[in-house]
C-alpha cells in the first residue's frame, strides 16, 4: 500500500459539525514497530557500524510483511537517530521488509506510556513474532468516573 492509498483509507469524521482527526477503517491497524532487539539484534546507537550486519529475526520479517500485505500500516518507530536513517533503510530493504515509513528519535530507556485521543494498544515483544491473540490484562487508565 502506497502513501496515497493509506491516506485514501482514512475515514473522515465530524463532531458537532466540525472535522476531527480521521480514523482508519475497522480492522486496519497502524503498527509502530521498534527495530533494535525487536526485528533484529539489539544494537545501541553508540555502535552504528554494527547496524549494517545486524541479524534479522525471520519471524519478524514474515509477520510484518504479512500484516503489510493484509493492508495494515507498518511504521518503524526507533530510537535510532536521523544520522542512522540511511543505513537503517538500506538494511530494511536488503532483507525485504515492507513498510510505509520510519519515525526516528524515539526516547530511549523503555517504560513507555502513550497517551492519545485514539485507541492505543501495546504489545511487548518477548522474543518471537506470531499472530496476535486476545489476552485479558490490567492496564492504567484515566479515571473517567466509570468503574466497569
Amino acid at each position: 500500500m502506497k502513501q496515497e492509498e493509506k491516506a485514501n483509507n482514512l475515514q473522515p469524521l465530524t463532531e458537532n459539525g466540525e472535522h476531527i482527526s480521521p480514523m482508519l477503517p475497522e480492522g486496519i491497524k497502524n503498527y509502530l514497530i521498534d527495530i533494535d532487539g525487536t526485528i533484529c539484534d539489539d544494537i545501541p546507537n553508540e555502535e552504528p557500524e554494527r547496524m549494517v550486519t545486524a541479524k534479522v529475526y525471520p519471524d519478524a520479517l514474515a509477520t510484518l510483511n504479512k500484516w503489510y500485505d493484509e493492508g495494515h500500516i507498518i511504521y518503524f518507530f526507533t530510537s535510532r537517530t536521523e544520522a542512522h536513517r540511511e543505513i537503517t533503510e538500506t538494511w530494511l530493504d536488503k532483507y525485504g521488509f515492507k513498510y510505509h515509513g520510519m519515525i526516528m528519535g524515539k526516547p530511549r530507556g523503555g517504560n513507555y506510556h502513550w497517551i492519545d485521543n485514539h485507541l492505543v494498544r501495546a504489545t511487548r515483544y518477548r522474543g518471537k513474532f506470531t499472530d496476535l491473540i486476545e489476552k485479558a490484562v490490567t492496564i492504567q487508565v484515566f479515571d473517567d468516573g466509570k468503574h466497569e
